[in-house]
């Protein structure tokens, strides 16, 4: 059975940066990644992975999810990242996150290798697999990536590279080639639906523009709007808005607790369907609410007195 784990906001934090590192590790986030691929650069790189060992071993990140995103598989880095890190700290890692996946097979190998060092050093939790979905190949098969190993617990929608694999036009990208809507909707929309078809995460992927806030809160939304359980922050000033926009408001929460219950009650009484505050409440539409009532309950909000 695949863990659940919050991932309103995923916080990238350079493997090679100590000072991050006990930063991160401060926040009330609820998932920090220590990366060992974009943010290190390749002289660094071997060094930060005794870097993230050492922070993963020595610092409280609290109810964190402690996750490290490992080089592309098809780097020299890649196998080695996997074996140093779990064999240095496995009992402190909850996911490793695998860049760049093109197919399921690139899910199976990681699956495979985390398998055997977790054998070998007896670890009792089993580390998870999260993947960007970042290459056209990989949007293209990320069906049979989605279903590739019950290990797998989330799809990370990386627009940048995604936007360079499939060549897109930087204007377009922008905002100010007149392009009507969202470049990426069709993309985001086709991971997120992938994802809840095989019981995963959908996260969406990072907004650099750190600096403007509204803007990174209108992609929050758009993103909880097709089905993702959150976004990635690049800064922690990103963490609270992300958090706050992919978590559902006390008066969402009261509401969906109220349908439920009274959808029990006309059940009981051989009713299909009724009204609870004005609002038609069938069986699809305690199935929306549900969805309310989970993400309430992995993040702690509980329903009013009373209902």
């Amino acid at each position: 059975m695949r863990a659940r784990r919050l991932r309103r906001c995923q916080l990238a934090v350079p493997g090679s940066s100590e000072k991050m590192m006990t930063k991160a590790a401060s926040l009330d986030v609820d998932h920090v990644f220590l990366d060992l691929e974009d943010a290190v650069a390749p002289s660094a790189k071997v060094g930060a992975r005794r870097q993230i060992v050492e922070a993963l071993n020595t610092l409280d990140f609290g109810k964190t999810v402690r996750c490290v995103r490992i080089n592309d598989l098809d780097t020299h880095y890649a196998y080695e990242d996997i074996i140093s890190v779990v064999e240095g700290a496995g009992a402190n890692i909850d996911t490793i996150l695998v860049p760049k996946v093109r197919s399921a097979c690139d899910v199976r190998f990681v699956d495979r290798l985390l398998s055997q060092i977790e054998r070998k050093f007896e670890l009792e939790r089993r580390i998870g697999i999260e993947v960007l979905i970042e290459e056209a190949e990989g949007m293209m098969r990320v069906e049979e990536i989605a279903a590739a190993s019950d290990r797998l617990e989330a799809l990370v929608f990386g627009m940048g590279d995604y936007s360079a694999s499939q060549g897109l036009d930087p204007k377009a990208i922008a905002g100010d080639s007149g392009y009507p809507g969202d470049i990426w909707h069709y993309a985001r929309y086709k991971m997120i639906i992938a994802a809840r078809t095989y019981g995963l995460d959908a996260v969406d992927g990072p907004f650099v523009n750190f600096k403007d806030a509204d803007w990174f809160r209108v992609e929050c939304v758009r993103a909880k709007q097709l089905g993702a359980v959150g976004k990635w922050a690049i800064h922690p000033s990103q963490v609270a808005i992300a958090q706050e926009v992919f978590s559902p408001s006390q008066q969402e929460v009261d509401r969906a607790y109220k349908a439920v219950l009274a959808y029990r009650d006309a059940q009981a009484q051989g009713l299909g369907a009724i009204q609870v505050d004005g609002q038609m409440v069938d069986v699809a539409t305690v199935r929306l609410v549900q969805r309310v009532i989970d993400q309430a309950e992995l993040a702690g909000i509980k329903p009013s007195a009373g209902i």
